[in-house]
């Protein structure tokens, strides 16, 4: 690409980026007179760009609506941005009535991209993994990853590289250590990476806005089969250790008692062969959970809809009677009377 027409993609790179922008700030930006730079707005508009001229002292150039939409210069980070968002909008269920739109949006982005780029961002999204169900309402991002660590992890996990990662743990503790990383994981409004450490040899998942670098090293790993990334991070996340540990036996199937429970706080498991009132004609499940707080509890055990046995604590038993004593004295409440 010549260096004028180079110039001209800049400037509207620039001017993109939002505001006014004078024309000594883009002739020192473009590294040209002032005279090239409007002669570059010039090409812009030929092209039928929307760039508006704004008079005065403090006068210059900036972008302009118009009656449609010009070329988008985007950024590595703004590419895998928009990629990103049009993917959890999707998963989310926010689409428009062409459903198709986010699809060949993401198409032609993809199409333009740099080799080098597209590679990287084609390996974010094959080895990203979500907890949540398609459909479920997006949790708004909470802590937000670097660009070039997200990269570099999804890479080493497309490519079965081992990793060497600068981490901070929740006590402000540094640590460097190296990982085999097994998949990306959104929960929650967080990124995760999951993987093995080889010198604790055992699983170990991190937040990836806790990682301050990431380098690939030699050599290759071969990962295990049908590992998953999402449920590993949820039973991590469960097993977790906080101040009351919860057991609650619940008549139902995992999979029903699972999705009425918050992703990433409870382990649920099947007891077909377990007895209990009704199992006869309904299964039962074992819910753990380890919690700070168990004032919340007693609601969430309501929404359930089903049988349930508490086994530990017995504190949770006399939040449950006082959750049940104000439900039924809220029933058999009348309204305040009417004013006269």
């Amino acid at each position: 690409m010549s260096r004028p027409i180079a110039r001209v993609l800049m400037l509207l790179e620039l001017l993109q980026s939002g505001g006014l922008r004078t024309v000594a700030e883009l002739a020192a930006r473009l590294d040209v007179d002032e005279r090239t730079v409007r002669r570059y707005a010039q090409h812009l508009l030929d092209l039928d760009v929307p760039v508006e001229s704004v008079r005065g002292r403090h006068g210059g150039y900036r972008i302009a609506p118009g009656y449609r939409m010009p070329p988008l210069m985007l950024s590595d980070d703004e590419a895998l941005a928009v990629l990103l968002g049009l993917l959890a909008g999707r998963r989310a269920g926010l689409m428009t009535a062409t459903g198709s739109a986010g699809e060949t949006a993401a198409a032609k982005i993809r199409q333009v991209l740099p080799a080098r780029l597209g590679g990287r961002l084609d390996a974010v999204l094959g080895s990203l993994a979500f907890t949540a169900a398609p459909g479920t309402p997006a949790v708004p991002q909470t802590a937000a990853p670097q660009t070039a660590v997200l990269l570099s992890l999804a890479d080493a996990v497309r490519h079965h590289r081992p990793v060497s990662i600068r981490y901070t743990a929740a006590d402000g503790r540094h640590s460097e250590r190296t990982l085999h990383p097994y998949g990306l994981v959104a929960h929650s409004g967080r990124w995760y990476v999951t993987g093995a450490d080889p010198a604790l040899a055992e699983d170990r998942s991190f937040r990836l806005d806790r990682i301050a670098g990431a380098r690939t090293l030699p050599g290759t790993f071969d990962p295990p089969a049908g590992y998953d990334p999402a449920e590993r991070v949820l039973s991590g996340i469960a097993s977790a250790p906080h101040r009351h540990e919860v057991t609650v036996r619940v008549q139902g199937t995992a999979e029903y008692v699972r999705a009425g429970l918050p992703a990433g706080i409870a382990i649920v498991e099947d007891l077909s062969s377990e007895g209990g009132p009704g199992a006869e004609t309904e299964g039962w499940s074992r819910v753990e959970m380890r919690v700070d707080r168990l004032d919340w509890l007693p609601a969430v055990l309501a929404s359930l809809d089903r049988p349930f046995v508490i086994e530990r604590p017995d504190e949770l038993r006399g939040l449950v009677t006082r959750f049940a004593a104000r439900l039924a004295e809220s029933a058999q409440r009348q309204g305040p009377p009417h004013a006269n």
